[in-house]
């Protein structure tokens, strides 16, 4: 019966041993519903800046222009760190909801085990009281039969509870792997990020350095636009004016230059039919947002001073890469009163994004980028990063042209 006593009392203890201690995650994530809608969004961010990235790989391979190739390889680049932001974020996320029902079940296990506890004290005490000693003493023999007896029926009842105890141990162990897996997973995005990052500013200083050599006028430009913005009484009004000067810009590029006179009449005739133009209010190509992110004021929306909202909000990460939404031309890149540094892209057709909230900027003004060329950084606490599309001047919501 001592042998029954002490596996009795192994088998609990068992049980009881083994719950594995609780990895440090990342806060954030006031509900397991928060951490889902975060885990889908990374995972969707993580797959749409994967194929950027692979397509802009493609297009840089490709091209056989020098300017061409470094800007789709720029912007492949920071679709790849974009890439390695969402993995990182898609792994606190995950660690967030492993961690949670870790958490959970070791609450349950603690209630259990209260009482497996006390009976695991008893057998073992049971257990170190030698047979003999309990034939001699007065009543031993009586009390032994009595005690067989409730062994008998408690054992099966005790292996019934055990089995369910070890099987939510089983499931603590399975989720301490799958929050080692989700850390792993954290660690290497991290090493790609930081690999990463280093390459792009690189890359974007090259660029920034090759587009102020090529625009003779790009500092006089700039310096314009420096003056626009400390004129501008509002962000609005810097964004119009630019607009206009943009327009103007494109008109005088449009108009036809010296056409060498034609030596036979009818091919002048000829010459003069009328072309096919394209659409004059097309929007921009493969418009993106700027940072990877949770929309967290939408199109429309009223702010605390009941202004409606003339663009998107969305949360970024600390230091998360911020790239162009779509192609054109910068015509605006430094800081502004109440927003940070600011970029406004000027893009064809009368089309203008403004992308405000960023801490550096890898940009100048002039220089032609692509959509996803790198931007700048976001600041290093979390904040807000928005986008505004305008076209002709009025505000248009930006995600009914994500492509």
């Amino acid at each position: 019966m001592n042998r029954s006593r002490a596996a009795i009392a192994g088998l609990v203890a068992a049980a009881l041993l083994g719950l594995p201690a609780l990895a440090q995650v990342p806060a954030g994530f006031d509900t397991p519903e928060d951490a889902r809608d975060a885990l889908a969004v990374a995972r969707q961010q993580q797959r749409n800046a994967r194929a950027r990235g692979e397509r802009l790989e493609q297009e840089a391979a490709r091209s056989r222009e020098t300017a061409t190739k470094a800007k789709a390889a720029a912007a492949a680049l920071a679709a790849r760190v974009q890439q390695a932001e969402a993995g990182i974020a898609a792994a606190e996320a995950q660690l967030a909801l492993t961690n949670r029902e870790r958490r959970a079940l070791a609450s349950k296990l603690a209630e259990r085990r209260k009482p497996l506890v006390r009976l695991t004290g008893a057998l073992q005490a049971m257990s170190r009281r030698p047979l003999a000693l309990s034939a001699l003493q007065p009543g031993s023999l009586r009390d032994l039969v009595y005690t067989r007896a409730v062994l008998d029926s408690t054992i099966p009842l005790v292996r019934q509870r055990t089995a369910a105890l070890r099987s939510d141990l089983d499931r603590a162990r399975s989720l301490e792997v799958a929050a080692r897996e989700a850390l792993a997973d954290r660690r290497d995005n991290e090493v790609a990020l930081r690999q990463r990052r280093s390459q792009l500013v690189a890359l974007a200083e090259q660029e920034r350095l090759k587009a102020k050599q090529a625009a003779g006028g790009a500092d006089r430009e700039a310096e314009r636009a420096l003056v626009l913005s400390e004129e501008a009484r509002d962000l609005d009004q810097l964004v119009g004016r630019l607009e206009a000067a943009g327009a103007l810009r494109e008109r005088l590029a449009a108009l036809p230059g010296p056409l060498p006179r034609p030596a036979d009449p009818t091919a002048a005739r000829l010459s003069a039919a009328p072309q096919p133009m394209p659409s004059a209010t097309e929007p921009p190509a493969r418009y993106q947002l700027p940072v990877a992110g949770a929309i967290t004021a939408g199109f429309g929306e009223a702010e605390a001073s009941g202004l409606r909202q003339a663009g998107i909000a969305l949360a970024a990460r600390p230091r998360a890469q911020i790239v162009a939404p779509g192609a054109g031309r910068i015509a605006f890149a430094g800081p502004y009163r109440g927003y940070g540094r600011i970029v406004i892209v000027e893009h064809a057709h009368g089309w203008t994004s403004l992308v405000t909230g960023l801490a550096t900027l890898d940009v100048a003004v002039g220089q032609q980028v692509t959509a996803g060329s790198p931007l700048g950084l976001a600041p290093a606490q979390r904040g807000e990063v928005t986008l505004e599309l305008r076209q002709g001047g009025e505000p248009v919501n930006p995600l009914d042209h994500l492509r």
